[in-house]
């Protein structure tokens, strides 16, 4: 490998020459006790991080993969196939000597991290259901306040854990979808309030070894796809799959309304809080429906503005018009301009004393917001009706309120930061320059998938160094290119088998759109460190959040079949250690789940050994631009002991 061959040959060479025999015994001499002092040291760093990455009983796999090229980047000119061969056949003759040598490279803090790390399971009362940000106990207790949900927000720890998640007694590999939509074994999620509890409403019910999901909510008892079918016909412009496309669903319960959209071709990202309702986002992932743990309390929700096209709140109880309106003003930052909210609450049809007042009071809230309440459609089978509100496309409700109240929000508020940022009473403007994200909606779905967005100028440098639109082609081709000729065939992979998929660090996208023909939905995860691409993602009909990896994410264990980090380590490496990253990766894939990583030769090594002191299987694949991709599969593995501390 080329990074191998730049060994140093010693000084510049001289005019004079030795001469004498004792001269040149001498130097030789000396020159052999330095090679046998840098051979010892070699191989003593070299053996003591091997003595771990070894305790895998996994048979280690190495072959070479042509066809990917450098991420990001248009394919390059096709090399030599003899010369590929040849530093296959290389690789072969020096054993795990190219190994070794990549091992020896690894910083000496990060060599001391993997060597004397020792795992073992979580000290925490959360047991097998840990999520280390939202479980905080410590940090939850120190709150002077709860009265916007701040002990259901992310309050991590000041170091991020590396222990492990202990399986659920009875466990099992999880339900394939389609059939994991109507029922998951009863151990994975040993829970049975939200039966006892909802049972009447049809949400979920105990079948023996089964948790079954008739597809039923508190306003849809009869079933979501009647619900879904009510909603579009309340409203022509609501095309599921077409138009609509990317929708936010608040307090999802069990999250059926979203899982049940997957038959009209429509992504939807539920979320809910951690325990309000017993395990409610922890069934929904486990029957493979996309979902995150997650509040509107003190602080933004974790999307760019003006992304979602429809908004769906059934009943979920949130407080829209307390607090001068702070939480609708939040689902008006994140709402596409001309996209729609649709509540199917109690204040929109009954008479209760209660209802009514809340009624007035959005009333009055949402004409101030300039929303046009489109539509109230009653649906006799549920017993239910629905209010379809939908967000102004132009500026010129804003500037002619007499009562500047919810205010406009300062030119300097930037609507697209959302990574710990507090909530504000106010309204950004709508974009009204033709050029700017927002003033059009997406062209119909799955044409807005491989077109560039309007947005996009060729003014503008991409991520990879061309004019944006160009950018965006390319790194599209790219991963079709990869996903069609490497990763749906030679990585051992069965994707048949797969459904919730994460993409850990998305650029574009790119990644997600090519895996669009299989049974899967992908989180894409922006990190906040990098460029805000994830409206991009959004706008080409996908979804994703922003995250920080060097903090734990918001969902429950074992919720993930596959994840990918496509030069995600290589970046984190210098703000901080991946041990804990790989922690938390093992604790979110689910047994038998899958990481794909691709990245510098340096970092795969770290992360090989850490796979493998985690008993992950893992195989190796070089690519022909001399990066690693490994392949690892996690075990039903789990230390005996637990951890000293919380």
């Amino acid at each position: 490998m080329k990074a191998f061959s730049k060994n140093s040959r010693g000084g510049k060479r001289g005019s004079s020459s030795y001469s004498s025999s004792a001269s040149t015994a001498a130097v030789l001499i000396f020159v052999s006790l330095c090679l046998f002092a840098v051979y010892a040291l070699t191989s003593s760093s070299s053996s003591s991080l091997l003595s771990l990455s070894q305790s895998s009983t996994a048979a280690e796999h190495r072959f070479l993969l042509k066809d990917i090229p450098q991420t990001g980047s248009v394919p390059p000119p096709e090399e030599d196939s003899s010369q590929n061969l040849d530093d296959e056949k290389q690789e072969e003759e020096n054993g795990d000597s190219g190994r070794q040598e990549s091992l020896t490279k690894i910083p000496i803090e990060e060599q001391s991290k993997i060597r004397d790390i020792d795992w073992a399971l979580c000290n925490v009362t959360a047991g097998p259901d840990y999520i280390p940000c939202l479980d905080n106990v410590k940090a939850i207790k120190k709150l002077n306040s709860l009265k916007h949900y701040e002990h259901r927000e992310r309050h991590c720890p000041e170091e991020s854990p590396t222990c492990l998640v202990p399986l659920p007694k009875g466990y099992k590999r999880s339900i394939e979808w389609p059939a994991s939509r109507d029922k998951i074994w009863y151990n994975n999620v040993p829970r049975t309030k939200l039966a006892e509890v909802k049972g009447h409403q049809n949400w979920v019910k105990v079948d023996r070894e089964y948790l079954l999901f008739p597809g039923g909510g508190t306003q849809f008892i009869h079933g979501a796809l009647h619900y879904i079918d009510f909603i579009r016909q309340s409203l022509r412009d609501i095309s599921w799959g077409k138009r609509i496309r990317v929708v936010l669903d608040v307090g999802c319960g069990v999250a059926s309304f979203g899982g049940y959209l997957f038959e009209r071709d429509v992504l939807t990202m539920s979320f809910a809080p951690k325990d309000e309702h017993e395990a409610q986002v922890q069934f929904a992932l486990e029957r493979g429906i996309p979902a995150i743990s997650a509040v509107m309390g003190s602080h933004r929700l974790s999307f760019p503005s003006n992304v979602f096209d429809l908004i769906h709140c059934a009943r979920c109880r949130v407080p829209w018009h307390a607090d001068g309106g702070m939480l609708l003003l939040e689902l008006n930052r994140v709402l596409r301009p001309g996209g729609y909210f649709v509540w199917s609450a109690t204040p929109v049809y009954q008479k209760l004393k209660e209802d009514v007042g809340i009624w007035k009071a959005m009333t009055s809230l949402t004409i101030s917001m300039c929303w046009d309440l489109v539509t109230i459609k009653k649906d006799k089978l549920n017993g239910i009706a629905a209010a379809i509100y939908r967000k102004p496309t132009t500026n010129e409700c804003y500037d002619k309120r007499k009562n500047q109240n919810p205010p406009v929000c300062d030119k300097g508020d930037d609507p697209n930061a959302a990574w710990n940022v507090p909530l504000k009473n106010c309204m950004h403007r709508v974009p009204a320059n033709a050029a700017e994200r927002g003033t059009k909606w997406p062209i119909d779905w799955p044409k807005r998938l491989a077109a560039p967005p309007y947005w996009l100028n060729a003014s503008h440098i991409g991520i990879y160094g061309k004019p944006a639109p160009n950018d965006f082609k390319s790194d599209y081709e790219h991963w079709k290119n990869i996903v069609m000729k490497s990763y749906l065939n030679g990585l051992g992979i069965n994707w048949s088998k797969l459904r919730n998929v994460m993409d850990m660090r998305s650029v574009y996208g790119g990644f997600a759109a090519a895996l669009k023909d299989l049974k899967v939905w992908v989180m894409n995860v922006v990190n906040v460190d990098s460029p805000d691409t994830l409206p991009v993602i959004y706008e080409r009909g996908l979804f994703g959040i922003y995250h920080d990896w060097c903090e734990s994410f918001s969902t429950y264990p074992r919720t993930y079949d596959l994840l990918h980090a496509d030069h995600l380590f290589s970046k984190l490496k210098e703000r901080c250690s991946i041990v804990p990253v790989v922690a938390e990766i093992d604790r979110i894939a689910r047994p038998g789940g899958k990481l794909v990583v691709k990245d510098e030769s340096v970092v795969t090594s770290e992360v090989e050994s850490l796979l493998k002191s985690l008993h992950w299987k893992v195989q190796l694949t070089f690519t022909k631009e001399k990066e690693v991709i490994i392949t690892a599969e996690k075990s039903d593995w789990r230390p005996k002991k637990h951890s000293a501390s919380s």
